[in-house]
């Protein structure tokens, strides 16, 4: 009875089956890198399963990547001697999207060949771009510590199906190998495989071998012998190098190496560290947000290694969450090589590192700002609302990270352009005590909203912020300068030091119209007075000083969460028209007080509870008006 059975490719798979075998990318060289990206992660993790079981090893062989080619069967195999896999690891990790993030890939597709193509790398679909080359893929492997008769041998052309067999297998890993398509037999050339490693994987730390090249008339008399392999990649960790030496284009390379993305990053971080404490930090500022940046649970971007040794992907310990952008390796002296994630939690090493860490990333990001502004601000449009987390998150570094920080303002036309607290504060009036600003949940509310009125009618500029981290940002920052931090709809604001004109009203006629107010909305309203925020408007919605604001209590409702239930204070401007006409002894007095206060809601973006009810009401006074 055979042993072999026989698999259907997921949905998503088959897709993305279909995409790479039609010939959506036109950079096809890229599966060789992808390739060896896979062997390198093999070998890393033999390495690291090794550190508590040295007989996983088997033998004293070193640690490396073969590239072979057969001119005569038109077939190139990479292999490796890493951790290998199991015959459930081979369906898990090919056949389905379990591991793979296929299902995301397809989503993300946009159409661009190129865009597309880098996508491949990013979301862990890398073993399918084999396709894009080849019409028949054979796989073997075994996982290390197993007998040689666990091998299992995968098997696809790529239409849909793929069969997965056992075998006898003597060494531990796996072996690839393409039958290449007719139209790329090009990749048979082995100076091309060779000027493809040296492009994308010259910094993989393992060998990557290669048979020694034979000029044409010796060639005819000698064909390599598994004597012959030579290492065509430097394989030096670029991080351990002088960074005097590197290149920006060697930067570049290995920066794509580990973050799959094809664009120069916007700031390189190399540093190494001596002392009591050793260790060397390469970390990379990406110029584009990737597909994941709103997941703060899947965290890959930076890697650790121990005296060079791969200990751990994923090293979420060495990097806060509002960095998760980050890309990069610490590599260090100090640590002991059994590393575990319990171990990462309460090491004071590993707190050290992460501490220098960040404190090197905010010295770059504060050297854009100052240095190169444009970079700055990609930097800002891209990573901004998640950078706005370690005001909440990073207490140590909130005074840095607030110096960083970038808001919309009323004095910029739109909301792409922002200022820093450092540009508000130096424009600030002398009489002025206070960085005003106001929540809202658009930027278009935010700069019509009518807490604005006096504001811009004395020219003292107030901060726009409608990102929702922005209502936990202003409760944690709550000064910068020692100039503290306030909201215009909140509490009774004190003028006198930007409204010199202004006096306050207390005409006596008004204490009927504000009685009637609060008898009329005592349901609804915690109190009733004369505004001096508004000069156009007739009335406006704000929070006493320490309860919670509208929109916060909007963006808690949004997500499923209870808001602590807070009357407003309704204000009105004894000086609008609408307010000056107001009878309380009227008919329909009631029904403007209730037009009054639901338009004051409706301003702030809230929704109103019986929407029906507020058209009725005005349509009976309009028409109240239009007959008198």
């Amino acid at each position: 009875m055979s042993d072999t059975e026989t698999f259907k490719f997921e949905t998503e798979v088959q897709q993305l089956l279909h995409l790479m075998i039609h010939s959506l990318y036109s950079d096809k060289e890229i599966f060789l890198r992808e390739l060896i990206s896979n062997s390198s992660d093999a070998a890393d993790r033999l390495r690291f399963a090794a550190l508590t079981d040295k007989g996983l090893f088997e033998d004293d062989s070193e640690l490396a990547i073969k590239i072979g080619v057969d001119e005569k069967n038109k077939t190139i195999t990479v292999s490796d001697n890493g951790i290998g896999m199991t015959r459930d690891e081979v369906i898990e990790n090919i056949g389905t999207i379990a591991r793979s993030g296929t299902k995301e890939f397809v989503e993300a597709l946009s159409g661009d060949q190129v865009k597309d193509a880098n996508l491949i790398g990013q979301f862990g679909v890398g073993f399918y771009s084999v396709f894009m080359v080849a019409d028949k893929v054979v796989m073997t492997t075994r996982k290390a510590g197993l007998p040689a008769e666990e091998g299992v041998r995968w098997e696809s052309d790529g239409s849909g199906n793929y069969t997965v067999d056992k075998l006898v297998k003597k060494n531990r890993g796996t072996d690839v190998t393409l039958w290449l398509r007719k139209d790329q037999k090009d990749f048979l050339d082995a100076h091309r495989l060779r000027s493809i490693v040296n492009k994308y994987s010259d910094h993989v730390s393992l060998p990557i071998q290669m048979p020694n090249l034979i000029d044409d008339n010796a060639r005819k008399e000698k064909t390599p012998t598994e004597e012959d392999w030579e290492t065509v990649n430097k394989g030096l960790a670029l991080w351990t190098r002088n960074k005097k030496d590197i290149s920006a284009e060697e930067y570049q390379n290995f920066y794509t190496t580990v973050s799959y993305d094809p664009e120069p990053p916007l700031a390189v971080i190399h540093n190494r560290v001596e002392g009591k404490l050793e260790y060397t930090i390469l970390l990379f500022v990406p110029a584009k947000a990737p597909f994941d940046l709103w997941d703060r649970d899947r965290r890959h971007g930076v890697k650790l290694y121990v005296r060079r040794i791969f200990i751990m992907d994923d090293a979420q310990h060495l990097m806060p969450a509002y960095l998760r952008f980050v890309r990069g390796v610490v590599d260090s002296a100090d640590l002991p090589l059994n590393v575990s994630r319990e171990f990462l939690q309460k090491n004071k090493d590993i707190e050290n590192i992460r501490s220098g860490a960040v404190k090197k990333l905010l010295a770059e990001l504060k050297r854009l700002s100052n240095k190169e502004p444009e970079k700055y601000q990609t930097f800002w449009d891209q990573f901004g609302r998640v950078f706005k987390e370690g005001v909440i998150e990073d207490v140590d570094n909130r005074t840095a990270i607030a110096r960083l920080l970038r808001f919309a303002s009323t004095k910029q036309d739109d909301a792409k352009q922002v200022v820093s607290l450092e540009d508000y504060t130096n424009r600030m009036p002398a009489k002025q005590k206070a960085i005003y600003y106001l929540t809202a949940d658009s930027y278009s509310a935010a700069k019509q909203s009518p807490h604005l009125e006096v504001f811009r009618k004395n020219d003292i500029e107030v901060l726009l912020l409608s990102d929702p981290i922005d209502e936990w940002v202003v409760n944690h920052l709550t000064e910068f300068n020692d100039k503290p931090l306030k909201s215009v709809a909140k509490g009774a604001l004190d003028l006198d030091e930007i409204d010199q004109g202004a006096q306050p009203h207390t005409a006596e006629e008004l204490d009927p119209v504000l009685k009637r107010f609060k008898e009329i909305l005592k349901q609804e309203v915690k109190d009733v007075r004369v505004s001096r925020r508004l000069t156009d408007s007739p009335a406006c919605l704000v929070a006493d000083e320490n309860d919670i604001g509208a929109n916060l209590e909007r963006i808690l409702e949004s997500v499923g969460q209870a808001a602590p239930k807070h009357k407003p204070i309704l204000e009105i401007n004894p000086n609008h028209p609408l307010i000056n006409g107001l009878d309380p002894d009227s008919q329909e007095f009631k029904d403007w007080v209730h037009v009054l206060f639901d338009q004051a809601a409706l301003s702030e973006g809230a929704h109103l509870k019986e929407p029906a009810v507020y058209v009725r009401r005005v349509n009976q006074l309009l028409s109240q008006r239009t007959v008198s």
